[in-house]
């Protein structure tokens, strides 16, 4: 017999006082003395909350140095606070900040920032340069990926709210949106998401009406099994779209290399077809495995391109169904002009009269670009460098990248494909030459302390450091302190309405 849990406390009219880490905020409590054990002092982390609000507040997970609560009832909202645009705000967690005025997010975004640094990097830092803000906060995405599953997500209240067997058939009814924090096999239903222009939410409602309508199974995580398991949508700021589905086919000797369409996979790619005509790149995988990740996989073009593409200060990026782009098209412009008025400033330029002559670019710098992803700032930077040599571990993406100095007509541009810590080494350097600068923007895990040990080993003149996680930056940047220093620290706001903030920091030898 399963033991009786002993229910959580809710603790009415708390005062939240302050910000904390992922978007929530924190309150520091006093509990009362109780069953001889003296009054203590524990933090508690509430999501979907700003410092000011007065809540009843629901203790749901006790750790022994900090507990985790949500909140019960708003008694009081805080002056900070605003409504949320969204019907999915509190139980959807993609915009964790949307009651939060926007300046407001700007604020806490700039000191989480400072306060890596100055934690965990532990180096001198000169004065940190207001942060850039993005000038649109609503259909700013170029990309979202919805999960299908055969089980929708209930929220406490509608499970309370439902007699037990007519809410147990709406937990089976499939759904089609975001996954859920704890809950893996089930879907928070989307009917409508402001972060993406709105025929995306078109799209997707209406893939999600007909597979329902027409029977298609939904993915069942459990099971593994289930025809319909991911939709993810892109868009350009050059008008296209890309749609790519994920499906698992029913194990089938005539299908063994997940090449044929069944019938119902058919008729769902042609009813996305015939009524969204502005999808120029309609593609599809068959994915057998236990995840949604298919890097590996093959893709299969069920109408138009495989490919679509952005644009940015005249030239044009070849985007594919497994290349990585900024998804904030228009912030991630300014993202890559500060990364490269760090790269070149106070540095020789060429100007816009001069021949294209190897002798004209022999005082130019010589310029790795690390992580290159389709060499979006490898490119963007070409003009001002010797050479630029990108480094990404895609291959896909790599010949992406290859296609866009093509079409560009950028010719001092190189790209290797593999993993930065095999492919940087002392022998890659002596073959391609000392960098005068590096770009890196790696990962949200930083990079492999390989790669900063060959980075410290070439000595560029400066490091143009581009990081979605200021934690894993800072650490780089402590790793690095006994040869530079940083220089300039800018950060850039890719995400409005969540706590994620871009940073782009230049370093420069001591």
């Amino acid at each position: 017999m399963a033991r009786n849990k002993k229910p959580l406390p809710i603790l009415k009219n708390i005062t939240i006082t302050d910000f904390a880490a992922d978007g929530k905020s924190l309150v520091r409590y006093t509990v009362p003395a109780h069953d001889g054990q003296p009054e203590s002092r524990v933090v508690i982390f509430v999501p979907f909350s700003v410092p000011g609000d007065v809540v009843d507040l629901r203790v749901i997970r006790k750790k022994s140095n900090y507990w985790d609560g949500e909140v019960a009832r708003l008694v009081q909202p805080s002056e900070l606070r605003h409504e949320p645009l969204c019907q999915h705000f509190g139980t959807c967690g993609g915009c964790k900040w949307q009651m939060l005025p926007y300046p407001e997010q700007l604020k806490m975004k700039q000191a989480q920032v400072i306060e890596q640094l100055k934690r965990i990097a532990k180096v001198q830092l000169p004065e940190c340069m207001p942060i850039l803000g993005s000038k649109k906060t609503e259909e700013y995405r170029n990309k979202l990926d919805f999960g299908c599953a055969n089980k929708r997500y209930l929220t406490r209240e509608e499970i309370q709210r439902l007699p037990k067997e007519e809410g147990q058939s709406l937990k089976d009814f499939p759904s089609m949106g975001f996954h859920i924090t704890g809950s893996f096999d089930k879907i928070l239903p989307i009917e409508k998401c402001w972060l993406m222009d709105d025929l995306h939410n078109q799209i997707r409602n209406s893939a999600r009406d007909y597979a329902i309508g027409h029977g298609l199974s939904f993915f069942d995580m459990r099971q593994q099994t289930g025809l319909l398991r991911d939709v993810i949508i892109r868009c350009s700021n050059t008008g296209e779209w890309m749609v790519i589905v994920q499906f698992k086919f029913p194990d089938c000797a005539e299908n063994s290399d997940g090449s044929v369409l069944p019938e119902d996979a058919k008729g769902f790619l042609q009813h996305l077809a015939d009524n969204f005509p502005q999808i120029s790149a309609l593609l599809w995988v068959d994915n057998q495995k236990c995840n949604d990740t298919f890097g590996d996989l093959p893709i299969h073009v069920f109408k138009g391109n495989d490919h679509i593409y952005l644009e940015m200060e005249g030239l044009k990026f070849k985007v594919g169904p497994k290349s990585f782009y900024q998804t904030n098209t228009d912030q991630a412009y300014e993202l890559y002009k500060v990364a490269r008025h760090f790269a070149f400033m106070d540095l020789p330029e060429k100007s816009s009269d001069s021949s294209d002559s190897s002798d004209s670019r022999d005082s130019l710098p010589l310029v790795y670009d690390l992580y290159t992803g389709t060499g979006t700032i490898a490119n963007f930077v070409a003009r001002q460098a010797r050479q630029v040599i990108g480094i990404e571990y895609v291959p896909e993406a790599i010949e992406d990248a290859k296609v866009n100095s093509e079409e560009n007509h950028i010719g001092n541009t190189l790209f290797y494909a593999g993993d930065m810590k095999d492919i940087l080494d002392d022998e890659f350097i002596q073959e391609h030459g000392r960098p005068d600068v590096i770009i890196t923007d790696p990962p949200r895990a930083g990079m492999h302390p390989d790669v900063v040990e060959v980075i410290m080993r070439a000595e560029p003149k400066r490091i143009v450091y581009v990081s979605c996680n200021p934690a894993t930056q800072a650490r780089d940047v402590q790793l690095m302190d006994s040869k530079y220093r940083v220089a300039a620290i800018q950060p850039v706001d890719m995400f409005p309405h969540t706590p994620h903030v871009e940073n782009v920091i230049l370093l420069t030898k001591k």
